[in-house]
């Protein structure tokens, strides 16, 4: 007898391939490299067997669930090693009831007594007045806060603190003319160098947050403390955005927005950020890469790195070179980047996913390409008096930021 199967059963029927290694500590950030780096070896594996086959769906979705965990991997190593650098010990250890202390001598001589089972009436927690009330239930004294993706271009460009209200900068063509002349030829004049000028304007961030002065005073939470990290964090992110792409209305200018053709294209005196094609309508290539390695002034490579996206680095893992081996590569040390091509990759969350046309990845020195100016810093201005009983958090921030020099940077954009 001849068995029938429904078109695609085999296919269903194979099992779905997984990671074989377990899940390391997400405390143990040395576990975790280990398990990037045997991941990205079972990557590499699962991706040679799809390239030398028959197209095959089961093993496209194991290449691809494979690339994502390793990304996902890479973000939670970052995070463990940020968590352990950043981590500060608090509390005294053992349980509190409102803000004392428990003893444990005492709790355990209560612990003891009851149960001997030596108490003239039955108790029990369920109900307060027959011992409940003896039986308080323990909260968590911290706040878990929702992920905010944080742009780490401030920690990698230059960053300036001004005393006055704005900040402007010169800039010199640099077009002196010169020329070869015999002892007795005259000597006309040259060309003079032309200086420009750029405006970098401050913009304001602020927040206003409340609180009721009696939720101030009760609470087991430092209320004041945590808010203060939640604006900071916030700060951070919403400058973090400006950084990349702001339009510079009571913003900073982005530097996304000083590429070619992009809104600021003509406004610094030495032009545009240079495009570099990716090498494919609508994706990434190993050429494109290189030709954007290449691309900036050898005076400027030392301090270069790679800027992009989680999701755009998934699509670079799998580039390959002549020679068939990966340009990707995981972190070999704590705290060292994952690196193209041997290049340096920063992860900046706001960038542009792969797509046709896609301004994807800049390269090269983001320190000596933009300027950050801040005016003075974070300002807190605490007002209990305009909305009593609440206190209120008024908090600003003036910073500023563009394009200082367009030379040290190249951008990559998807297409041929």
């Amino acid at each position: 007898m001849t068995m029938q199967f429904a078109p695609g059963a085999l296919a269903l029927a194979r099992p779905r391939a997984v990671l074989s290694m377990p899940r390391a500590d997400a405390n143990d950030p040395k576990a975790m490299l280990a398990q990037i780096n045997a991941a990205f070896e079972e990557f590499k594996a699962a991706n040679e067997k799809s390239l030398k086959g028959k197209a095959d769906i089961v093993l496209a979705e194991q290449v691809e669930r494979i690339n994502t965990d390793i990304g996902t991997m890479q973000a939670n190593m970052q995070k463990a090693v940020d968590d352990l650098n950043a981590k500060v010990i608090a509390g005294g250890g053992g349980n509190v009831i409102g803000d004392i202390p428990s003893d444990p001598e005492y709790v355990n001589a209560f612990k003891a007594h009851m149960r001997k089972g030596d108490v003239s009436a039955a108790m029990q927690k369920g109900t307060a007045e027959d011992g409940g009330y003896l039986a308080p239930i323990e909260w968590d004294r911290t706040i878990t806060g929702k992920l905010k993706q944080v742009s780490p271009i401030r920690a990698n460009a230059r960053v300036i603190t001004i005393s006055t209200a704005g900040f402007k900068k010169n800039f010199s063509d640099r077009a002196v003319g010169s020329g070869w002349v015999g002892e007795t030829a005259s000597r006309p004049a040259t060309s003079t160098p032309q200086i420009g000028q750029l405006d970098f304007p401050l913009g304001e961030i602020y927040a206003n947050p409340g609180i009721s002065q009696q939720l101030l005073d009760d609470s087991a939470v430092d209320l004041e403390a945590w808010l203060r990290d939640e604006v900071d964090t916030e700060f951070s992110r919403q400058e973090g955005i400006a950084f990349l792409s702001g339009n510079g209305v009571n913003k900073p200018h982005g530097i996304l927005t000083y590429v070619e053709g992009a809104a600021n294209a003509a406004r610094h005196p030495w032009g545009a950020i240079g495009v570099v094609k990716s090498g494919a309508a609508a994706g990434l290539t190993a050429d494109g890469f290189i030709d954007l390695f290449y691309s900036i002034p050898s005076e400027f490579r030392a301090g270069a790195k790679l800027f992009t996206n989680r999701q755009s680095q998934g699509a670079m893992r799998k580039l390959k070179d002549g020679q068939g081996n990966y340009l990707w590569q995981p972190s070999y040390a704590l705290g060292q980047p994952a690196t193209l091509a041997g290049e340096a990759i920063v992860e900046i969350p706001d960038m542009p996913a792969v797509a046709a046309d896609a301004i994807v990845a800049l390269y090269g020195n983001m320190e000596a390409t933009y300027l950050v100016v801040d005016r003075v810093g974070i300002r807190v201005l605490r007002d209990p008096f305009t909305n009593k009983p609440f206190v209120h958090f008024y908090t600003t921030k003036r910073v500023g930021g563009g394009l200082q020099n367009p030379e040290p940077m190249r951008a990559l954009k998807v297409g041929q």
